[in-house]
């Protein structure tokens, strides 16, 4: 029976893989805005904007990393 307690349950790897995720698109959130900076700084606007949109991008799938939570209501009859 210990070693069903002491085993992590999905629940926590779950937890565990979200936050690895996050971590990881916020450093590429980081790399990108910094790659956007220093193409602007060189007059490369091209690569600028492909920087910035690249950033957008992982701030949006960030975004959606959470748990996602399906609310079922029912209607009352």
């Amino acid at each position: 029976m210990t070693a069903i307690l002491s085993r992590p349950s999905r629940a926590s790897d779950a937890a565990r893989e979200v936050a690895d995720r996050r971590a990881h698109l916020k450093d590429a959130i980081q790399a990108h805005e910094a790659q956007a900076q220093q193409s602007a700084q060189q007059g490369d606007l091209a690569g600028a904007a492909r920087s910035i949109l690249a950033a957008l991008d992982a701030e949006r799938r960030m975004a959606g990393s959470g748990p996602q939570v399906l609310q079922v209501i029912k209607p009352r009859g």
